[in-house]
């Protein structure tokens, strides 16, 4: 069954393609959308059985083993049935298609020519237009490579188009070429219609032989090339297609590139200085451009101030994009007359964009929930929740994600927000894919097929007993609900977020006894619940959670030893919480790799230092240290045993016991250490390991509300060169010795330590 659904899929990966083949197909889509689902419930049952197995889950030849065996069976041969029959259904629609050779010659043209280009439409881009000139007109190479980069809608065709028959620049160039690329790339295609705009048609399909003839069409000419809408492009072929236009002498040919991603405008060779980023219209252009469109039969004028007032509040809806002011404006054009007409349509804009307040959305809390899901799983020797972070920042380069804040030294993503009009999208396509419905005012609503659901005040918490297929259910932020085991069914939950939820005391208990009835939850997150006290002993009942996140749930006291017992458990988050310590047996949790708000207590009950040794797979730990803390003389060398640990934070609670520091002096730091935080430390001399000698593939440094007198990290070896600290960033914040000497930061550093980024907040 497994290997059915890797086939499965890929049907699924081509969807948007097929539907846009076939209708009909779409039924067929919706039954293996349900046995994908099915399926993998399925394959998460089984997968925990086994993992279990060891630690006396069940027998295998118990009367439960039996029973489940035997019912396992039926179900997946019922599902590879099914499979078996979609495979055959689908095959018949997933045959390339490729337009004939012989064919319709000016069908294959109007793909590779820009058309419909009206230079009116160019409003509030002058100075856009000018920059890429300057650009393109400059002699100082053989081929420029300029790059139009934004979301959709800004206008990137419309620039190139209006450069692309701009007569000044068509007079620097022997062969202008247009090439709409779009998704569905294919290198034969585009030299076929770059030749065809050359004149010669009927090439045939050798792809060698097309590169060949396009390079002899080309040489010692010079061209302008605009490669439209690029989404992604093979390397190979296209340094081989550009070697042919680099032999001009004192000439310049140049090749103007628009993408949605900022990395394929890199990739294709386009310098970062050479990357134009159209920004929104302002209120004057946006009312402007609407108004071409919009009273075109007037001459661009409106008919009266009525329409006008109506208009404007319109055009601010649009936010500035070209392409959605086009839209609407051309829609009303045919209105211009009926002023109830164009208040309808402002009312409608009204109600679609009321209520549609788009949060800012912490990353790390994103991430997880696509962890949860399993939609990101680890890859060779990254992470889940490293590739998501890269996931996330390939949906920042494409501009369907807006960052509200990024780390300064590597530029990751720690909150973002999306577009309205991306959200809009967004929502279509969730309904299609039968994830979730709105209604008309933008408000989630609950239905027998949603797969995820935004919990509010709204939802009545007996409609979830109807609901089988839910997969991630967020509770909204301030709004208390009661959530009670005997009347909500949740068997395929995978995520639960209540971060935050404004739960007490009862609340808290109904919760967690909800929550041991998840048989399939991955993904749990309970930071900020002021009514969680403990984490009872059924926690162990989660045998499929991976992520526990109970970052500041400052009431949590107790901890039960069974937490030990999760096995799959990869992230458990418990900084900020106000629990005494973590339990003991840790190293039984030999999946995890990140591990926050480890206490090093004096209890013999609670987690030592030592017990990590086995967590070989940890990339982040955070400690906190006390005046009561103690690490022994055999746990100073336990970090460096943690080949894997990357991130690394010491918070020392604003002890100033000189014990404590002597322990944290006499550490053997991680060896592949690249992040090292050091937060309320009440010492004027840093650990005497932080240094370029020991950390040496440090990137950056962290110093948070501490007391040091100097931040001078001198290397134990005498001779400085051989231990230069290339750090990638340096941050200082609410240092309150600096403060009180009146200390000023000089980015002049020992010679030593070299930095790109530094952020100072004293």
């Amino acid at each position: 069954m497994k290997t059915q659904l890797e086939v499965l899929k890929a049907f699924l990966s081509d969807t948007d393609n097929l539907k846009s083949k076939k209708e009909q197909i779409k039924t067929t889509l919706a039954k293996i959308r349900e046995l994908f689902y099915e399926a993998d419930n399925i394959l998460t049952d089984c997968l925990i059985r086994d993992e279990y197995r060891s630690d006396g889950f069940c027998s295998s030849f118990s009367s439960q083993e039996l029973i489940f065996k035997y019912q396992i069976g039926q179900k997946l041969k019922n599902i590879n049935s099914q499979m078996e029959k979609m495979e055959r259904i689908l095959k018949r629609y997933l045959k390339p298609q490729y337009p004939s050779i012989q064919g319709d010659t000016q069908k294959i043209l109007t793909r590779f020519t820009s058309q419909d280009f009206d230079p009116s439409e160019i409003i509030g881009l002058e100075s856009d237009m000018e920059n890429i000139k300057g650009w393109i007109f400059s002699k100082n190479e053989a081929l420029h490579r300029v790059g139009i980069v934004g979301m959709g809608g800004l206008g990137k065709t419309t620039i190139a188009q209006k450069i692309f028959s701009d007569r000044e620049v068509v007079s620097q160039f022997e062969r202008t070429i247009w090439v709409s690329v779009s998704q569905d790339f294919s290198e034969e295609r585009i030299m076929r219609g770059m030749l065809e705009q050359l004149g010669q048609y009927g090439t045939g399909s050798d792809q060698g032989q097309m590169l060949r003839k396009l390079h002899l069409e080309l040489e010692g000419k010079t061209c302008l090339i605009v490669m439209d809408d690029v989404w992604t492009i093979n390397i190979d072929w296209w340094n081989r297609f550009c070697s042919g236009l680099l032999k001009l002498k004192g000439r310049s040919s140049c090749i103007l590139i628009t993408t949605r991603n900022e990395v394929v405008a890199v990739n294709m060779g386009v310098d970062s200085s050479r990357i134009h980023r159209p920004k929104v219209l302002n209120k004057d252009e946006s009312w402007s451009l609407f108004s071409l469109f919009a009273f075109s039969a007037n001459k661009g004028i409106c008919p009266n101030s009525q329409i006008e007032k109506v208009g404007r509040i319109i055009v601010e809806k649009c936010q500035g994009l070209p392409l959605a002011i086009k839209t609407i404006g051309g829609l009303l054009a045919s209105k211009v007359n009926s002023f109830s007409e164009w208040r309808k349509v402002s009312e409608e804009f009204h109600e679609l964009t009321r209520g549609k307040d788009n949060s800012e959305i912490r990353a790390q809390q994103l991430i997880h929930w696509w962890v949860g899901e399993g939609f990101i799983q680890d890859k060779d020797t990254k992470t889940a929740t490293e590739q998501g972070f890269e996931y996330l920042s390939e949906l920042v380069s494409r501009c369907l994600v807006d960052v509200v804040q990024r780390r300064g030294y590597d530029g990751r993503v720690y909150s973002c927000k999306m577009h309205d009009l991306v959200r809009d999208m967004t929502i279509k396509v969730s309904e299609d894919e039968a994830f979730c419905s709105f209604d008309g005012k933008g408000k989630q609503k609950l239905t027998a097929d949603s797969r995820w659901l935004g919990f509010t005040s709204d939802v009545d918490t007996k409609s979830l007993n109807k609901n089988l297929k839910l997969r991630a259910m967020l509770l909204m932020s301030g709004n208390p609900v009661f959530f009670n085991k005997s009347n909500v069914v949740l068997r395929s939950l995978r995520v639960l977020d209540c971060s935050h939820g404004k739960l007490d005391t009862t609340q808290g208990e109904n919760l967690m006894d909800l929550i041991c009835s998840l048989k399939r939850l991955a993904c749990l997150n309970l930071s900020g619940v002021v009514g969680l006290k403990e984490v009872p002993y059924s926690i162990k009942k989660l045998c499929n959670l991976q992520l526990l996140i109970l970052t500041g749930c400052n009431n949590l006291v107790k901890l039960h030893q069974s937490i030990t017992n999760l096995k799959r458990l990869v992230i458990l988050d418990l900084g900020s919480c106000g629990h005494e310590y973590l339990p003991r047996e840790v190293e039984r949790l030999s999946y995890l790799q990140e591990l926050s708000g480890l206490r090093l207590v004096n209890n013999a009950q609670s987690c030592r230092l030592h017990d990590l040794e086995a967590l070989v797979q940890l990339r982040v730990l955070r400690i906190n240290v006390n005046n009561e803390s103690e690490i022994t003389e055999e746990e100073r060398k336990v970090l460096s045993q943690l080949k894997k640990l990357k991130v690394f934070s010491i918070d020392a609670e604003d002890c100033k016991d000189e014990k404590i520091f002597k322990m944290l002096d006499q550490l053997t730091p991680p060896p592949n250490l690249e992040e090292l935080y050091l937060r309320r430390y009440r010492h004027k001399i840093m650990p005497k390991w932080i240094n370029p000698e020991k950390l040496s593939s440090l990137q950056y440094l962290c110093i948070e509300n501490g007391d040091l007198a100097s931040i001078r990290m001198r290397p134990e070896t005498k001779d400085d060169a051989y231990c230069t600290w290339n750090l990638e960033g340096l941050c200082l914040r609410s240092c309150q010795t600096w403060r009180k000497t009146g200390r000023t930061w000089s980015r002049k550093c020992p010679n030593y330590i070299t930095l790109r980024s530094v952020a100072v907040s004293i």
